[in-house]
């Protein structure tokens, strides 16, 4: 029997072109990340904003009239707004006490008391510890002179922290802007987003996933940074009816730890202990205490209230994906995880189903 050389050199020919075809198409989608990759971030953030704000959007175009880039701009600038007021205040209050404590360090009114004796008995680091406390207590110049190569150490690490947060925050105001743009062509972009869906998935499982991402989205938004910032204006709203030192700064120390998902208590437990401290039992200060006790755990009961409503998933995956994605990609991975997980959820009892079907099982004998 004679090979067939044409069919052969056919297939050879075909397979030649799939994987020429496969090659350019894999360098152009390689060549395409590159370029866009820096400004993969910016437009994460401004689809999760887009998405989250949308619903305010609908409402101040609905009860307004305005035309859909009129209602955008206004919600864009609400948010700056909300943004720029207590950031702009933390700033002023930080310069306000870098001020005040050059200006006491300069006037050398301050003075360090001098050490307990028992502090000399502490082990391995005591008697160290005792004799820089004692030269701090009789001069305390000499004792910065000696400290101001770590603490040039310390000044550096401190300005590359800042200016990294100020780029983020320039990079989310950004975000912000384009996430506005986005709103005004909502309907579109929905639109698109659903095509896409059901490009990957099936018209069938395309459409519900494309609403479970932005429910996820929105979850996540409600029940994570919408906590926190309730909680830290309860607790913020606190301290400076009380007077608490830094309590503008401390209100922003509660909202980190609220994304993190850390206990606010960790802040309210100790300014409570220095008030009672400063101002001993009263009724005042044990009203506060109650109060900011209570305020700091808040989260506790609007966590199960808010985070996961709306979405067709149990809460601890949500709240699962938002911890871990937060671990693994930082904040913007606090939105991007609980979407992954869900999705991969759902695909997975979508594919259990279709070989098991829902249906009661009859206990063993």
């Amino acid at each position: 029997m004679q090979p067939n050389f044409k069919l052969d050199s056919a297939l050879s020919r075909g397979l030649l072109d799939v994987l020429i075809k496969a090659g350019l198409v894999a360098a152009l989608v390689l060549f395409a990340f590159e370029v866009f990759q820096p400004f993969l971030g910016l437009m994460l953030w401004a689809v999760i904003l887009a998405v989250t704000l949308y619903p305010l959007y609908g409402r101040i175009k609905g009860g307004t009239g305005l035309k859909d880039g009129y209602a955008a701009t206004l919600v864009v600038l609400l948010v700056l707004v909300v943004l720029l007021v207590p950031i702009y205040l933390v700033v002023v209050s930080i310069g306000e006490s870098v001020h005040s404590l050059i200006d006491v360090l300069k006037s050398g009114a301050w003075h360090v008391p001098p050490p307990p004796e028992s502090v000399a008995g502490w082990p391995l680091v005591g008697p160290h510890l005792y004799a820089l406390w004692q030269s701090a207590s009789e001069s305390l110049a000499p004792v910065l002179n000696n400290l101001m190569p770590h603490l040039k150490g310390a000044g550096l690490s401190v300005l590359g922290a800042a200016a990294s947060a100020g780029g983020a925050f320039l990079l989310f105001i950004g975000a912000v802007i384009i996430s506005g743009v986005i709103m005004a062509f909502g309907e579109r972009s929905e639109v698109a987003a659903q095509r896409i869906a059901m490009r990957v998935s099936g018209e069938e499982r395309g459409r519900p996933l494309a609403k479970l991402c932005t429910a996820t989205i929105r979850a996540v938004a409600q029940g994570v940074i919408g906590i926190a910032f309730i909680q830290m204006l309860l607790i913020g709203v606190g301290f400076v009816v009380k007077g608490v030192p830094g309590a503008g700064m401390l209100a922003i120390v509660v909202l980190m730890l609220g994304i993190a998902q850390a206990p606010a208590t960790l802040v309210t437990i100790p300014v409570i202990l220095y008030i009672f401290n400063a101002e001993g039992f009263t009724a005042a200060t044990i009203a506060f205490a109650v109060y900011t006790f209570v305020a700091g755990l808040a989260d506790n009961v609007l966590k199960p209230l808010l985070l996961g409503r709306g979405v067709d998933v149990p809460m601890p995956v949500v709240l699962i994906g938002a911890l871990g994605g937060m671990v693994v990609k930082g904040i913007i991975g606090l939105f991007i995880g609980p979407v992954i997980l869900a999705v991969t959820y759902v695909l997975f009892w979508q594919w259990v189903a279709l070989q098991v079907p829902d249906k009661p099982v009859e206990p063993a004998p």
